[in-house]
């Protein structure tokens, strides 16, 4: 039997500014990742994310990510795994107020933008981010790059570590994620990304964007909803995924 977790980025709007078409993509998920107020989010967005969450029966995760509100932490930053870690700590704390409130337990940790990125690659930093997690609740899941750093890190402090896969980006052959600025990197054919999740999730492999077969496991698809042609493809992979045969469930069910 193959099952999946469908997870989406949320509460990223800030203020007056709306990101995301929050209410539209949460009916096709099972596990949202909520911003903590460093690289998107406030106390407002967070409380109105968690709440709908709640009502809609969907897991909720902390989406920690740097301290850069302006450059949405999408820009990398020189912080030591000290303040990493601290960084880390701080926004799960934050999220988990508005968990406990409206009486939901806190289900994993996906890193966000930079940060997730940087740590795939550097050990420091995901050892940083998974003792963070482990000091903090080790029940949390670690949501991370299949085949990272992060994975081995979550790994090796014991805690349950969950391989994401990504539906519309581009891998390289070491099994990251093709940078944004250069071409190629995003998949805009609905049918190449929906076949190309359903081949990672039944077979556990991927085409690099070289040409080579990548191996990865697939226990959680990000798939993102910023526009109303992104909402329609959460929709339509989730559809074409139980046409497969693959059941859509929580994180918590799978690790």
């Amino acid at each position: 039997m193959y099952q999946v977790d469908l997870n989406s980025d949320l509460g990223e709007s800030f203020g007056n500014y709306t990101i995301g078409m929050d209410h539209e993509v949460i009916a096709h998920i099972s596990s949202a990742n909520v911003a903590c107020g460093y690289h998107a989010g406030d106390p407002l967005v967070m409380d109105k994310t968690v709440a709908t969450a709640r009502d809609a029966g969907v897991a909720v995760g902390a989406h920690p990510g740097f301290p850069d509100l302006m450059g949405f932490g999408r820009r990398n930053m020189a912080c030591s795994p000290k303040e990493v870690k601290a960084y880390v700590k701080y926004q799960l704390g934050a999220l988990m107020a508005f968990t406990k409130a409206y009486g939901l337990k806190l289900q994993h940790c996906k890193p966000h933008g930079a940060l997730y990125n940087m740590a795939a690659k550097d050990m420091d930093l995901a050892l940083a981010m998974a003792e963070a997690i482990a000091e903090v609740d080790r029940d949390i899941i670690f949501l991370v790059l299949a085949n990272s750093k992060m994975a081995e890190a979550g790994k090796q402090l014991g805690l349950r570590v969950a391989n994401e896969v990504f539906a519309d980006r581009a891998y390289q052959a070491d099994g990251t994620l093709v940078p944004r600025k250069l071409p190629g990197a995003v998949i805009h054919d609905t049918d190449e990304a929906i076949s190309r999740t359903i081949r990672m999730v039944k077979e556990g492999k991927v085409t690099a964007i070289t040409g080579e077969e990548v191996p990865l496991k697939a226990d959680s698809v990000c798939v993102h909803g910023d526009n109303p042609s992104a909402v329609e493809f959460v929709k339509n992979i989730r559809a074409r995924l139980v046409e497969e045969g693959v059941s859509i469930v929580p994180l918590s069910a799978i690790v």
